[in-house]
């Protein structure tokens, strides 16, 4: 079996994204959105999760089968992050 050979280019754009995003979040949070701040920062560090997954798990090349129990397990903790807020939601505040 062949196994897919990353060039080390890559990893160093990676690399280099992920401490750009990093200022970013800094950057950001030094800013005030109101209510966007969560939501903003969420999203950079859900794309640069993204990009370790992708890139250093080596889940882009892998099998059909990893990509499944990827996104099957990032189902799952939306569910448990659905099931969490459910729960804050719906009780009494003090």
């Amino acid at each position: 079996m062949s196994e897919h050979i990353t060039p080390i280019r890559t990893y160093l754009l990676i690399f280099f994204a992920l401490m750009i995003l990093t200022v970013v979040t800094v950057a950001v949070a030094m800013v005030d959105l109101g209510a966007l701040n969560d939501v903003v920062a969420m999203g950079i560090a859900i794309f640069k999760a993204s990009l370790v997954v992708l890139f250093f798990m080596h889940v882009k090349k892998s099998r059909l089968m990893t990509k499944i129990t990827v996104v099957a397990s990032a189902f799952w903790l939306l569910i448990l992050f659905g099931l969490t807020l459910s729960d804050y939601v719906t009780r009494g505040f003090l």
